[in-house]
């Protein structure tokens, strides 16, 4: 009998503990969203919600697991990182997802990014050149759910024709020029968001209008710091 008591205490204290760390991981979250984007200025509440609806730990390497809702870049592995909450915020609000909108995502890595458009678009497309890493991030996106999300494994700087023109494009990485295939791709009234590389050291975040007489607006946004665009030759 004292064995069997023993036995249901202990069980009791893991799912104590267990709803104790959602618990914080959702505190966490909503700090995070609190803190570190809507204080900086992103205050649409679409945007927002979706935030604090995906649950970013699920995305980081177990190691890195309480550091997920920092205010900073992630390892995930393979020379890649998760992008800093407040940088992934920007660059998802500057080209104004919408419900009816297609967006085309370069650098697919963990696939947080991937998550927070699905959230607030009508279809995403996201390709990753590394197969190890767009095979995982494939399976956790199925796995959660989503069921608006196109993966394909390739050489982002030439996108996606075959389902362009997108309303939308996020680059995730910095290639040292606008990769020309990804401004073809941009549909009339897009917009694109892009780290572009100027040097080893120092990189800008662009935001790319194509305007309805298909002329091109570039706005310079703030400095940032990717890992490199790869190339497949």
């Amino acid at each position: 009998m004292k064995v069997i008591k023993i036995f249901v205490l202990f069980i009791f204290l893991i799912i104590s503990l267990s709803f104790a760390q959602k618990d914080n991981f959702f505190v966490k979250r909503k700090e995070m969203v609190e803190n570190q984007i809507k204080k900086r200025g992103i205050i649409d509440k679409r945007i927002l919600n979706a935030f604090l609806k995906v649950k970013r730990h699920l995305f980081v390497p177990p190691e890195y697991i309480f550091q997920a809702y920092d205010d900073k870049p992630l390892p995930i592995g393979y020379g890649q990182t998760i992008s800093q909450p407040y940088i992934v915020a920007i660059m998802t609000y500057v080209i104004a997802p919408d419900y009816n909108k297609k967006v085309l995502e370069i650098g697919t890595g963990s696939g947080y990014q991937a998550a927070i458009l699905a959230e607030l678009v009508k279809e995403v497309y996201t390709i990753e050149i590394k197969k190890e890493i767009a095979l995982k991030a494939k399976s956790r996106l199925l796995k959660m759910g989503y069921k608006n999300i196109k993966f394909k494994i390739g050489d982002g700087y030439i996108g996606w024709k075959k389902y362009a023109p997108f309303d939308g494009i996020i680059v995730t990485c910095s290639p040292d020029h606008i990769p020309p295939p990804l401004i073809e791709q941009l549909a009339v009234g897009g917009k694109m968001v892009i780290p572009v590389r100027y040097t080893s050291n120092i990189q800008e975040l662009i935001l790319i209008e194509k305007t309805k007489d298909n002329k091109l607006k570039r706005t310079n946004l703030i400095p940032v710091q990717f890992v490199p665009l790869i190339r497949s030759r």
